[in-house]
């Protein structure tokens, strides 16, 4: 430690210092300031507590906040000071921050909190991180990315505990770990932060987060478990009930201890951005975010990867919109880069803190972006499905007949609906179509038909048939929406006497043929009403209007759209 760096006296040349910095970021290198904060003691014995529990900076306020804590000192005041640098290491300003609380003395160690306005407001990193030097003779340069010695961000020779050692800790404020542009999640701090929280945030300075698995392994089992990766171009809110660790490093043919999750939030730029908008533009919308490529897979040492299989959990994911907007009018999309088409994602729209955040759901990665759509029909402005047409159109959820007009009276077939249903969970098309004997691959539905199936949403004939191109009847549609709602995670709680207590409201019930639970189901979710208030009519073939009405139902108790 230098003493024209610090402007300190000998003696104090030979105490040891904790520090904090919170970075500039995101602004010229020439006109980055760097604040760090120091706690300054004389050197202490191995395996004394000495440290900072907690920091923050308000960028609005200029506020800085610290708690420190100490088992050799019972005042701290005048040890704890603000440091401000210039990117050529020269200081420019030096404040010590001299009241504090004693707050509390727990098993010898004392806390205390401070608060200092540094009467700067410049754009500075939310991201914290601490390092350590225990003598005169440890020397810690600090650089932010590819090794620049004008920028800080990561620490060459930083200590990981007392007696110092190699490695970069990045420290927990509570539950918010910093990650630098690198990735590399701390095993030992996400550890420590999970096992106090069932959330932990992982603030990144790049576009991905490694996170170590052996960090992980205590807290996969714990019911609510999840790591919330931030970003500047999006945010992940990933459930740890999803990672099969043990499998994972046995595809990969290497141990836990090796393995990583490497979560990605890249935005896209250039010629796959356009290709994003194009593909709006061809569906009469336009793009209102930037196109974000959310990815979460498994990784190995040598860079070998592995999918992970998300099963039917959703996982969310948001995005920022700079303007508000009107829900109704705009939609979560996922873009194929094979297809080079747009598709709909589960999707609901908030305002937090002034600001529109789209939180899109999925359980599989891909391209996300949110677009806004105006698209409606000639022949249902005085229908009774208009509001709900409208807006699964604008959702990209159904499709019209024509491009001025959707039908709202002609029945729909069986394949249609099948075909919706897949839509309105946003799943990824099999490949394989040879569910059904009357199912060609040739057939538009094929696919569709092939996926339903594999979900669970629809079943064929004893005969080994499905019909496709049959009319679906109200009891049938009811049955699907139903499996549809219990893919999405929405279960059946009714009993079997609440089961015939709903259907004994309709006179008709007893000409349900074989779906007298799901249509129970559905009458206490409020999905499908009767034709009348006393009839159900379970044998009338279903409208695409009524289909329409359901899904929209179905989506809006599911939270996937609002």
């Amino acid at each position: 430690m230098r003493d024209d760096q610090f402007g300190e006296n000998q003696i104090e040349r030979k105490r040891s210092a904790f520090r904090v910095k919170s970075i500039t970021g995101k602004v010229s290198r020439v006109l980055a300031l760097f604040m760090f904060v120091s706690i300054l003691v004389p050197v202490i014995a191995y395996g004394a507590t000495l440290g900072i529990k907690s920091y923050t900076y308000d960028k609005t306020t200029g506020s800085v906040t610290a708690t420190v804590y100490s088992d050799v000192y019972d005042n701290v005041s005048g040890a704890v000071y603000l440091n401000m640098y210039a990117p050529n290491s020269s200081l420019l300003k030096k404040t010590y921050m001299s009241d504090y609380t004693n707050t509390t003395t727990v098993n010898g160690v004392t806390y205390y909190n401070f608060t200092f306005n540094t009467g700067i407001t410049a754009n500075v990193y939310d991201a914290v991180y601490l390092e350590g030097e225990y003598n005169s003779t440890v020397s810690s340069r600090v650089y932010a990315t590819d090794a620049n010695p004008d920028v800080p961000g990561c620490v060459i020779n930083c200590g990981g505990g007392y007696g110092g050692g190699g490695g970069w800790i990045p420290p927990v404020t509570g539950t918010s770990i910093s990650v630098p542009s690198n990735g590399e999640v701390n095993e030992d701090s996400l550890k420590n932060a999970l096992a106090s929280s069932a959330n932990v945030e992982l603030k990144l300075f790049g576009d991905i987060a490694l996170i170590p698995a052996a960090a992980l392994v205590d807290s996969i089992s714990k019911s609510g478990s999840m790591i919330t990766v931030i970003s500047d171009n999006g945010t992940y809110m990933l459930p740890l009930s999803i990672l099969d660790l043990n499998a994972l490093a046995k595809s990969l043919g290497i141990a836990m201890k090796d393995l990583k999750i490497k979560v990605g939030i890249t935005k896209l730029i250039g010629d796959s951005a356009t290709a994003v908008s194009t593909a709006a533009k061809a569906i009469g919308g336009k793009t209102i975010t930037d196109a974000v490529d959310f990815n979460v897979i498994a990784v190995g040492p040598d860079g070998k990867t592995t999918s992970i299989d998300f099963g039917k959990t959703y996982v969310s994911r948001s995005l920022n919109i700079s303007n508000a907007v009107d829900s109704k009018m705009v939609t979560g999309v996922l873009y194929n880069e094979t297809t080079k088409k747009l598709s709909f994602v589960p999707a609901i729209f908030e305002v937090k803190d002034g600001k529109t955040v789209a939180t899109l759901k999925r359980n599989d990665n891909s391209i996300y972006t949110v677009v806004e759509m105006n698209k409606n029909f000639t022949d249902i402005e005085s229908h009774w499905s208009k509001n709900d047409v409208s807006l699964l159109t604008n959702k990209l959820v159904i499709d019209g007949m024509t491009d001025t007009t959707f039908a709202p009276d002609l029945n729909i077939t069986r394949a249609e609906f099948a075909a919706l249903a897949v839509r309105s969970l946003g799943l990824n098309l099999e490949t394989t179509t040879s569910t059904f004997s009357d199912v060609q691959a040739s057939d538009w539905y094929a696919t569709t038909v092939a996926t339903a199936a594999k979900a669970g949403i629809i079943d064929g004939y004893e005969d080994g048939f499905f019909k496709p191109n049959a009319q679906i009847t109200r009891e049938e549609l009811t049955a699907m929406i139903v499996r549809t709602m219990n893919y999405a995670g929405l279960k059946s709680t009714i009993s079997e006497s609440q089961q015939l207590a709903l259907l004994n409201n309709f006179s008709d019930s007893d000409q349900i043929i074989w779906a007298q639970k799901e249509m129970a189901t559905a009458i206490d979710a409020g999905i499908i009403n009767g034709l009348t208030e006393t009839t159900i009519v379970p044998s009338n073939q279903a409208t695409r209007a009524e289909a329409a009405a359901m899904l929209k139902r179905f989506l809006s108790k599911a939270g996937f759209i609002n």
